[in-house]
């Protein structure tokens, strides 16, 4: 089993500070929930701007955010931007859990996905793996939903969301906010760039 994995967040994990919350428990600005943290909190070893093949979209309905979940999907055009993390595969599925609205606590078996580049641990909307890369020997990867962005009806994402999504945007990538924004906007139909730039 790889001890290290870079975790690449593509949606509210940007913010590194949101990211803590995570790792050693928390209630981020603008969520509505607690988070218990990882059995390691212990600090990512670093982090990176990572562009991840396909695109972001939003659905469901997150009632932490009270909007819809922002989810990625490979087939999709274009890049999304994410960030990625170098954690420990027990922090990696502590995380995991965590968007679950479970404990931690149980590593994840990492060998299907290690193996084929995608594998479905559970129908849950963050229980499939995707391998994105691999950068310094540690593979890269990220959770998403099990379906495709056009096989489900998408949600108008929440505007403290999307400012917690600028708000990587902008640590990662160091973009002025009318990029952050239109980026956003292409990710929703829901919001312009004109009304997300109003936000930050």
């Amino acid at each position: 089993m790889v001890g290290l994995v870079w975790y690449v967040s593509y949606g509210s994990n940007l913010h590194a500070g949101r990211f803590g919350c995570y790792l050693s428990g928390g209630t981020p600005p603008g969520a509505a929930r607690a988070y218990p943290g990882c059995r390691d909190p212990t600090p990512p070893r670093a982090d990176r701007p990572w562009e991840l093949p396909g695109g972001v979209y939003f659905t469901t309905h997150s009632p932490v955010w009270d909007g819809g979940r922002a989810f990625y999907d490979p087939s999709l055009p274009g890049v999304a931007a994410g960030r990625a993390y170098l954690v420990t595969v027990g922090q990696f599925s502590d995380v995991a859990a965590q968007e679950m609205y479970r404990e931690p606590g149980e590593d994840l078996d990492l060998s299907g996905v290690l193996a084929t580049g995608r594998a479905e641990l559970g129908p849950g909307r963050y229980e499939t793996l995707v391998l994105v890369g691999e950068v310094d020997g540690f593979p890269a990867l990220t959770f998403t939903a099990p379906w495709r962005a056009d096989e489900v009806r998408h949600t108008r994402p929440s505007a403290a969301y999307l400012r917690m999504l600028a708000g990587g945007l902008r640590e990662t990538w160091s973009w002025p906010p009318e990029r952050v924004a239109a980026h956003l906007a292409g990710t929703t139909p829901f919001w312009t760039a004109g009304e997300v730039l109003g936000l930050l």
